[in-house]
This record gives C-alpha cells, structure tokens and sequence, in this order.
C-alpha cells in the first residue's frame, strides 16, 4: 500500500520528519532526488529529520552517526549504531509516496 506524505516542495538538502503508523520515517531532498530513512537513530532514538545533511549522508544531531541516504548503512561509526531501514520514496502528481514501512 502507498501512502501519501504531502508536498514535494523540499528546497535542496531539506530533510522533514513524518509518523507513519507507529513508525517515524525521515525524507530528504539531495541532488533533486527524494530519499528516505527511519527517522529514529538506532543508537540513542535521536530523530534524523533533526540532523543534517552531508555529501549523501543524513548526520544525527545527538551522536554524529552518518547514514547513506541511499543504502542506510553506517559510513561514519561501525559499531556504534546498525545500519537503518531504507524507505522507498516516489513522487507522483506533486505528492511525496512511499510504500507502507509497517508492511500493511
């Protein structure tokens, strides 16, 4: 199932944070192109959305821990956090849609 999150109005390297469900999923704009993550850090529950956005990483505000924004793996401190949950991210008709991360 897709669902609809809003606007496709990001500005380059904007980064917004949405519930979905139970779920937190984090999207970012880089390079044109809309990505998305699960918003929660792994290591300390931080929100991403928080963060920033550097090269093709998405830097937690309270640790420092680099995600790629493209595989959601940790370039930046093995060991400290997992790797996070891709989040696929589509543009139809203006509207920013992804797949349902809680698999319904």
């Amino acid at each position: 199932m897709k669902i609809k999150l809003g606007p496709a109005d990001f500005a380059e390297k904007e980064m917004r944070g949405y519930e979905v469900g139970n779920r937190n999923v984090c999207i970012a704009k880089i390079n044109g192109r809309y990505k998305g993550l699960d918003d929660w850090c792994n290591h300390a529950g931080c929100l991403l959305s928080g963060g920033r956005i550097e090269d093709n990483l998405v830097i937690c505000p309270c640790h420092e821990v680099g995600f790629d924004l493209d595989s959601g793996k940790n370039e930046t401190s093995p060991g400290i956090a997992d790797d996070q949950t891709v989040v696929k991210v589509d543009v139809e008709n203006g509207q920013i849609v992804i797949e349902d991360p809680t698999g319904k």
